[in-house]
């Protein structure tokens, strides 16, 4: 290396929203641990930064980071779990990072727009609300990018002259769902039209939502998810983890701290992703959504699982730490607003495991010092990178209840 290049500022680290950091703390976009910065602002690369593999990077808002690495994204998602767990007076053993591989997502929100006589249809741009028309898509399923030329040509007869729709794509058991809100069809050719797009790409369903919620045009028999061998109902809408290379991340983890056990509680169930994990022990599964936990309660009856399904807000009605000293093992999944109350009650329960999924390092971090006080050891964290190329950060986490 010359002396001028050993003067350059290096990057040492990426920043929460992807910007590469200086020893000094300052800030240069699209840049990579390593990479230095010439005089005149511009980078000279270094051996992590990567050539973007996608044409719409950087202006398309769905990846941050395909400028890195894979080396350099696992250590951006084990920095922000250390970091936030250090600013509750945490550490733990964090695992390497499980990552999931291109063209793995099942399920996308995209925005379309009439523009002329032409439909964009894609992601926003970062940090705007430009919307980027995709050429192609790197972090989606094939079978759910492959839609979207055909949807461009469905929406030209059904999107309103301002405005913008959104379509939600996820792939099911039975083919790709499909869902697009602020759009109506009432006239016969424009339901003719719903029905022969639907039969001609081999749609699951086919719903429009018109601002009451989604109504389905076209389902000829129901959509489900097959979660721990089980098919389960999938409601419009419903939350389901971005990747199954992902899911079975997680739940692997979620497995591993729990052991085999013969009673779990599986707090924010969902669907049952986690509920449905363990075939042989009974389970206490409570969801806040209707249609979520009816579906899930339905999927254990015919699967004959001992799962005992409580529509229940875990925000304003936790579980007590006296009920959740019956089980075996604790998981829980709450949304990135953490389970600040619910965790209360976990801190002052007596079961020996509990397995901490979760989306958000900071809550998961605030969480964590609750339990931990409450005398819980914070064993490991498992990193998982289920979105590709993105600062989203998720995780699942290992707590033991300290002996004696």
């Amino acid at each position: 290396m010359s002396v001028d290049e050993e003067n350059m500022p290096e990057i040492i680290g990426v920043a929460a929203r992807g910007d590469g950091v200086t020893a000094d703390g300052r800030h240069v976009p699209l840049a990579a641990p390593g990479d230095r910065l010439r005089p005149d602002g511009a980078l000279r690369r270094g051996p992590h930064h990567r050539e973007p593999p996608c044409r719409h990077f950087p202006e398309c808002g769905g990846c941050q980071l395909q400028h890195l690495d894979d080396e350099s994204w696992a250590r951006f998602l084990t920095d922000r779990i250390a970091s936030a767990l250090a600013q509750h007076g945490l550490a733990s053993e964090i695992r390497a990072p499980h990552l999931s591989p291109p063209k793995t997502r099942r399920r996308a929100t995209l925005h379309a727009e009439r523009r002329g006589r032409q439909v964009h249809l894609g992601f926003t741009q970062g940090g705007s609300h430009a919307l980027v028309d995709l050429m192609e898509c790197q972090v989606m399923l094939p079978e759910l990018f492959a839609l979207l030329q055909p949807l461009r040509g469905l929406l030209a007869s059904l999107l309103p002259k301002t405005g913008r729709s959104d379509v939600h794509l996820v792939s099911t058991d039975q083919g790709v769902d499909v869902t697009i809100g602020r759009v109506s069809a009432d006239n016969l050719s424009a339901i003719e039209a719903l029905t022969a797009f639907a039969q001609r790409h081999g749609l699951a369903r086919l719903a429009l939502d018109e601002g009451m919620g989604p109504e389905p045009r076209w389902e000829p028999e129901p959509a489900t998810i097959t979660l721990g061998g089980v098919p389960v109902a999938f409601p419009e809408g419903a939350f389901l983890q971005a990747t199954e290379d992902g899911e079975a991340a997680l739940v692997g983890a979620v497995r591993e701290v729990a052991g085999s056990p013969d009673a779990v509680a599986d707090l924010f169930a969902g669907l049952g992703t986690f509920a449905f994990a363990f075939p042989d022990a009974k389970i206490y599964a409570a969801e806040a959504a209707r249609d979520a936990v009816m579906a899930l309660k339905t999927a254990a009856n015919m699967a004959r699982r001992q799962v005992f399904a409580d529509h229940r807000d875990l925000y304003r009605r936790p579980v007590s730490a006296e009920d959740l000293g019956r089980f075996d093992a604790i998981v829980l999944d709450p949304p990135r607003a953490g389970a600040k109350e619910q965790a209360r009650q976990i801190a002052s329960a007596s079961a020996p495991k509990v397995a901490y999924v979760s989306c958000n390092p900071s809550t998961f971090a605030r969480d964590a010092q609750l339990l931990c006080e409450g005398g819980y050891n914070l064993d490991w964290v498992q990193p998982v990178g289920q979105f590709r190329w993105s600062t989203h950060v998720e995780l699942a986490a290992c707590f033991s209840r300290q002996s004696g």
